[in-house]
């Protein structure tokens, strides 16, 4: 039985994931709804896709049991509670709420049922960063002293009109656009920070959001990190994000084409000195190639948690923690802003006390 999916938002990564999910072999792509009549127009007249403009007839229409939301960030968290309140599986686009508070409470809701809730961070499924999750955490690098990490690309390099991603409260800006995935890649390799400090975010040609932004990220381990993420650079002719991390026994740096390490002394089965491994060499064969690999597979990820096969990678709750790190990042350059001190900003020790009660939980029934 193939499982009865609607997608709600038909922008760039609505195409997408569209595209992917109707040619899986176990989705059934029961409706679509977006708010733009000429492109459901279009969708009516060249295919045979049950198309809304009205997310609540789409819902009370089709039998589904699963949802894929790309819709602008804002929208999110009521999206996702309405899914919920359907009973749906829901596959949400990053990030996942602008408000942290609307994250923790869907991830508690979300554990409470068995559904599957799965955040569109798609670096989680490029071989190289998981190659280097399984190098760090099998401790290879030894203690871990530094993170840095980095996204640039050349999405706004010129004064432009409003689009919802370059409005403040429509979710939009370098930080919640860009840096959000190396945030999330610096959680999944290593861990979340849980105080950052020094952040400064400027704009370079949008006139609502900043176009870079660059903070420090200090880790329970006692660990220091840099994060940087510029969206305004046109030296990059697409995004890229890198890793790089430094640890007792070594240095690793890590980007979606390639992985290098460099041994202090040999570990498992690495000898000391360099080792380079490139995507080829890591990646598992997806049925469907669409913007890149990794875009297919974590929609066939997402068709494998619902089956029971796999736990989720990229969760509510991982996709919660990042939120909280962004909101970190906001509180303090907004305070750096009326302060001449070096300011920190922690997350607060509810959410602390939240998330690791709730990742125990999940330990426990996996």
């Amino acid at each position: 039985m193939k499982i009865r999916t609607g997608l709600l938002g038909l922008g760039k990564m609505g195409i997408s994931h569209l595209a992917i999910a109707n040619s899986h072999p176990e989705i059934e792509i029961s409706g679509v709804c977006d708010s733009n009549p000429i492109l459901l127009g279009a969708l009516r007249k060249n295919t045979d896709l049950h198309c809304y403009q009205n997310l609540s007839e789409m819902l009370s229409s089709e039998r589904l049991e699963a949802i894929i939301i790309a819709t602008p960030s804002r929208s999110h968290a009521e999206l996702v509670k309405l899914a919920l309140n359907h009973n749906l599986h829901v596959f949400c686009e990053k990030p996942f709420c602008l408000d942290p508070t609307d994250s923790m409470s869907l991830t508690k809701e979300m554990a409470s049922r068995s559904l599957v809730g799965q955040v569109g961070y798609h670096f989680r499924f490029v071989g190289t960063f998981q190659k280097a999750r399984e190098l760090v955490r099998s401790n290879h690098l030894g203690r871990i002293n530094h993170i840095r990490a980095e996204a640039y690309g050349p999405v706004v390099l010129r004064p432009r009109g409003k689009t919802w991603r370059t409005q403040r409260h429509e979710g939009g800006g370098c930080l919640y656009d860009y840096a959000s995935h190396a945030i999330d890649l610096v959680n999944f390799i290593y861990d979340t920070p849980d105080r950052v400090s020094g952040t400064v975010k400027r704009s370079i040609f949008s006139r609502d959001v900043e176009d870079e932004v660059y903070s420090t990220l200090l880790f329970p381990s006692g660990a220091t990190g840099q994060l940087a993420a510029n969206w305004s650079d046109d030296s990059h002719r697409k995004m890229s994000v890198r890793l790089t991390i430094w640890g007792s026994n070594g240095r690793l740096s890590v980007d979606r084409q390639e992985l290098q390490l460099h041994l202090k002394s040999p570990c498992g089965t690495y000898r000391e000195g360099w080792h380079v491994e490139n995507i080829t060499q890591l990646t598992e064969p997806t049925s469907y190639y669409l913007r890149g690999e990794e875009y297919s597979a974590q929609i066939d990820h997402f068709v494998q948690c619902i089956a029971g096969k796999a736990e989720c990678r990229s969760s509510f709750m991982t996709a919660s923690s990042a939120d909280s790190v962004i909101n970190m990042i906001v509180e303090d350059a907004q305070g750096n802003c009326h302060a001449d001190e070096l300011q920190t900003t922690a997350v607060p020790a509810a959410s602390r006390t939240f998330f690791h009660a709730l990742s125990n939980r999940i330990s426990a029934r996996s």
